[in-house]
């Protein structure tokens, strides 16, 4: 029989990304600061946030999975996380314009037996761009919510000249790892 699994996130990115692989799953909101964890190794935070998200969810039965993750943007050694202003969303896309970046994601699965927790990493390089792009960007609100200023699936997409890796995981989730890594723990895509 196959395990149910939950969704420790509140994430439409992550919600889209398991429907698009048609695995179900039922959302329960982690609660957890996630200011609590101050690391400035990005491998490092976001396994512990994916850790202490996932740790936060009730378990209500044993046939239960719970799958949580956390996504950083990484360049020269500064954590990009979502910008608190259109100030902080300004100088991380002037940072990262022209200049190849890092993207980590850590997922934390786990049922009553087990656990694992994992990172991806996937290389972005953007164009050079123009303050004037980078001014109407800031102007569309959409890098509000998302690591790094950008949204590489929207609008932010016009700005990456390559990626090295797993294009899912600048999304906000490693699907073809996660769907493998959830096999082994008896979650699997609907007919």
């Amino acid at each position: 029989m196959a395990k149910k699994l939950i969704l420790a996130s509140s994430s439409p990115r992550r919600q889209e990304l398991l429907n698009q692989v048609k695995i179900p799953f039922t959302t329960r909101k982690p609660d957890f600061d996630e200011s609590q964890i101050q690391t400035a190794d990005p491998v490092e935070k976001v396994k512990q946030l994916a850790e202490r998200k996932g740790s936060t969810v009730r378990m209500d039965d044993d046939q239960e999975v719970i799958l949580s993750s956390d996504t950083v943007v990484s360049f020269q050694q500064q954590i990009f996380e979502k910008p608190k202003n259109k100030t902080e969303a300004h100088r991380m896309i002037s940072a990262l314009s022209g200049e190849t970046h890092e993207v980590y994601t850590g997922v934390m699965i786990r049922s009553a037996n087990d656990q694992i927790v994992f990172t991806e990493q996937t290389k972005v390089e953007f164009w050079p761009l123009s303050n004037e792009e980078i001014e109407w960007y800031i102007s569309t609100d959409e890098p509000s919510d998302k690591a790094g200023a950008y949204g590489i699936q929207s609008l932010g997409a016009m700005f990456v000249k390559q990626i090295i890796g797993d294009y899912y995981n600048v999304m906000g989730l490693p699907v073809s790892r996660v769907v493998r890594e959830l096999r082994n723990f008896g979650v699997y895509t609907s007919n």
